[in-house]
């Protein structure tokens, strides 16, 4: 703790010495453009790779960047980040070599854990068919990174909160990204909303939302 708090008052001194009310202008409020929901792995700082300062960006982090209709935690945040926040862009992260992903991808238990990794396991059942063609097992993983996080933007767009989004006049756009470690790249995975569409008469809460 000795080193965490003397790297905090050399990180307070450099920015006063760029801006002498860099902390007083932070304390006003937050407006950040984006909400990032990624990966709890230290390797993965949401910041550093983004770009972003203190104030610019609303940050959730949990193993593997799940987006679980039943994890308050996530839609507390994702509720604030929308309605209140009024975030202009939604970003899924994930990254290749994760950790939990990899854990999905075996038979092996680990504990209480097992309940949250089981939503990946939804993930490789739904694209078994593709994942079984892939020989290479790196590359099998790869590809599991990538589809884990298109199906949790298409969870996020299940959301009550982001379809009511949607009917307001500047609704939040989402992303699913994903970042390679080895080369400390972001790379946007275009998931389509519109492709998820031709499931609207199962998740759809618009029309019971606008009677309402």
């Amino acid at each position: 703790m000795e080193n965490i708090l003397e790297n905090n008052k050399k990180w307070v001194a450099e920015k006063l010495s760029n801006d002498p009310d860099y902390f007083s202008k932070l304390a006003l409020g937050q407006e950040p453009r984006y909400l990032f929901i990624g990966c709890s792995d230290s390797r993965v700082p949401a910041s550093a790779i983004t770009g972003t300062g203190p104030g610019e960006m609303f940050v959730h982090r949990n193993i593997a960047n799940m987006v679980v209709h039943s994890d308050m935690n996530l839609l507390s945040v994702l509720q604030y980040a929308v309605e209140v926040l009024k975030v202009k862009d939604i970003m899924v992260v994930g990254h290749y070599g994760c950790g939990g992903v990899a854990a999905a991808a075996g038979n092996k238990q680990f504990g209480l854990i097992d309940n949250w990794l089981r939503n990946i396991k939804d993930v490789i059942r739904l694209h078994d068919d593709e994942l079984g063609e892939i020989d290479n097992e790196t590359d099998k993983l790869k590809r599991l990174v990538e589809l884990n996080v298109i199906e949790q933007v298409h969870n996020l767009s299940k959301t009550s909160i982001i379809q009511n989004a949607m009917l307001t006049d500047n609704p939040p756009k989402l992303y699913g990204l994903v970042y390679d470690i080895k080369e400390g790249l972001l790379r946007d995975l275009k998931v389509e909303i519109e492709d998820f569409k031709r499931f609207e008469h199962i998740y759809n809460l618009m029309e019971e939302t606008q009677e309402n």
